[in-house]
């Protein structure tokens, strides 16, 4: 990881608690996708959540009755983890050096953190640790580009914070699990349409958890939230908004 993606990867630890409070969950449906998958339900899997952050994708597997660890490297995201879910186990490290025993789990997931890891190193530490019928899910909300304010305020978003806008066109599958370095295994993808309704102060505090904000002045990202608000108000005069998500699904296991 370069030290620009070190930087950015550790800078949750600064807003933790925000994080947790206006971040997006994940639609049930997900869920039922890696069951079928694996041919099972989840009740009694056994799973690691790697890269857990808060708990938000933690909490939900637990609702499903897999008996859960959560791996995180952030000390501050831990910490707010354990005030959410203090039953859960939590270890300190990350997916390129798993804390885990051989052959221990059925299941690896990773919630919008596998691009903090180097696949090289991730990849066979996952296969390490899953049994040989196991599986890894990994996943992520991204933007719906059909919504028209949505794909402006990304384009803006994009712009403040010095990165390219992301593509409309989605890679293909074959693309896809390249990208994410999973050539080799047997992987399925799925994306699921999904959305919530937040109020305004929510939306932008989740705006301003995304890492590419946080490594950034304070008093720039001020100004630009700033602005969002005054456009969204006039959009949204009731400062209710829907926001809609595509969640990218990728599940692999050996072949």
């Amino acid at each position: 990881m370069t030290a620009t993606a070190s930087s950015r990867a550790h800078s949750f630890n600064s807003a933790a608690a925000q994080y947790g409070a206006s971040r997006p969950s994940y639609p049930l449906a997900l869920f039922d996708s890696v069951e079928e998958f694996m041919g099972r339900s989840l009740a009694g899997v056994r799973a690691a959540d790697v890269g857990a952050g808060t708990g938000i994708a933690t909490e939900l597997l637990c609702t499903r009755g897999a008996d859960v660890i959560a791996v995180e490297p952030g000390e501050a995201m831990a910490v707010q983890f354990r005030r959410v879910l203090p039953d859960v186990p939590i270890v300190q490290g990350d997916g390129d050096a798993l804390p885990l025993a051989n052959s221990s789990h059925d299941l690896i997931t990773y919630a919008q953190a596998w691009q903090w890891t180097d696949t090289e190193r991730s990849v066979p530490e996952a296969l390490r640790v899953l049994r040989p019928d196991g599986a890894l899910a990994i996943w992520w909300n991204t933007t719906a580009f059909d919504v028209p304010w949505i794909r402006a305020q990304h384009e803006r978003i994009a712009h403040h914070c010095g990165v390219p806008p992301r593509s409309v066109v989605r890679p293909d599958d074959s693309e896809a699990v390249r990208l994410a370095g999973l050539t080799g295994l047997r992987v399925v993808r799925q994306q699921i349409r999904w959305r919530r309704v937040v109020d305004l102060d929510t939306h932008l505090a989740n705006i301003s958890s995304r890492s590419a904000f946080l490594v950034l002045e304070q008093a720039a990202n001020r100004a630009f939230l700033a602005g969002e608000r005054r456009r969204l108000r006039e959009a949204f005069p009731d400062e209710v908004l829907e926001e809609t998500y595509v969640v990218d699904l990728l599940v692999a296991a050996r072949p």
